[in-house]
């Protein structure tokens, strides 16, 4: 089955972790510190305003906690998008407010987020669909000019920039993933990133129980007589990442304009294969000066033939899936019988064909020949 997702890992990743298994240390620690600052390198920020955390939800629900959301206040997102993104709202007693999408890049334009701000509305939280920058620049400018904050998920947008500057680095705070789906990938992690430098050392805090400093071993001897006396002014948890996923990630970091390189060369295979297959739609251009991480290919049809083009291709041995059921339609977000038009379209259309470092031209190809005879099937 060739799959949609898949990690590229090899020889040097091991043994990244056979010096983290030699060094007999392998929780938060020095790889820890060194992959923050080469991801600073990556994105061109300062290394203070990261922090490399177990898990992109993890940071997610630490951007609500820092905003300090509560009952009455509203976060606008795009309802397709992923679950932990209005989990982390929902979490703090706010409410999820879903806006609509531009149809095609399914990213959600200013005039979608426009149409659903109040004055309630505390924070934007966007999504880069599958690695595209979207709207992010002018949705910034609205949120500056709203005073209201602007919270990435570039969790898809690793590597995506527009004219140079990282996504991710357009708003106040950001989260990447490095789960074991993405581009780049340390089996679990994400890296937090936070605009404001007294923001950035609180989230540092209640990252790791929301310590003043640490209390263990690193201490001994500097602070105090007594380093292991705790200094804990506001309650945290312990959500930093170790230095066994740091070291990972680090490899993988390097590794990254390779990966982003072959995927840009199949996306490039299915933009050729597919260009002339009667009913189907790609993925739309990039604006001048945007450039994609090229996490999704996503295509786009009938809804009538989806499902069944879908299981086509299943039965061929091509997994494909859609990323992401829209989120306006979960009761527990108090989901009602509100239609989001263009979410729903997209939601009906949209197939994520496999797209990852570990296909070869051949697979590829394949996948390609299989949709085009799918859709021959369903749509004459």
């Amino acid at each position: 089955m060739i799959q949609v997702f898949q990690p590229k890992l090899g020889e040097e990743e091991l043994a990244a972790v056979a010096e983290v298994f030699d060094s007999n240390w392998i929780g938060h620690g020095p790889r820890t510190e060194a992959f923050e600052a080469k991801f600073a390198e990556h994105l061109g920020v300062e290394p203070d305003r990261l922090v490399f955390v177990n898990c992109a939800t993890a940071g997610l629900f630490l951007t609500t906690e820092l905003l300090g959301l509560g009952e009455g206040d509203e976060v606008v997102l795009p309802s397709v998008s992923f679950v932990a993104a209005a989990n982390a709202v929902a979490a703090r007693g706010a409410r999820p407010v879903f806006c609509d999408i531009d149809p095609r890049t399914l990213n959600p334009t200013v005039d979608d987020i426009d149409r659903v701000l109040t004055s309630r509305t505390r924070a934007v939280m966007v999504l880069h669909y599958g690695g595209h920058p979207g709207d992010v620049a002018a949705i910034a400018d609205r949120c500056r000019e709203r005073g209201i904050a602007l919270i990435e998920d570039a969790a898809c947008a690793v590597a995506s920039h527009i004219d140079g500057r990282a996504a991710g680095t357009f708003g106040d705070l950001a989260v990447w993933s490095f789960d074991a789906m993405k581009v780049l990938v340390c089996g679990d992690g994400g890296m937090l990133y936070v605009r404001d430098p007294e923001q950035a050392a609180r989230a540092r805090r209640l990252a790791y129980h929301g310590l003043a400093r640490p209390s263990g071993f690193g201490q001994a001897g500097a602070a105090s007589s007594r380093w292991w006396e705790l200094d804990v002014p506001e309650v945290g948890r312990r959500i930093v990442g170790n230095d066994l996923t740091a070291a990972i990630g680090t490899v993988q970091l390097r590794r990254l304009p390779g990966f982003v390189d072959r995927r840009r060369e199949i996306v490039e295979i299915y933009d050729r294969e597919l260009a002339d297959v009667p009913g189907l739609l790609l993925p739309p251009p990039l604006p001048e000066g945007h450039h994609s991480t090229f996490y999704f290919y996503w295509v786009q049809m009938e809804p009538g033939i989806r499902d069944e083009v879908a299981s086509d291709l299943y039965a061929a041995g091509v997994y494909t899936t859609f990323r992401y059921p829209p989120l306006h339609k979960v009761p527990v977000y108090g989901a009602t019988d509100r239609s989001l038009p263009r979410s729903d379209e997209a939601a009906e259309r949209t197939l994520c064909l496999p797209l990852h470092t570990g296909l070869d031209d051949a697979d590829a190809r394949t996948v390609a020949a299989a949709l085009r005879k799918a859709m021959e099937t369903r749509a004459g």
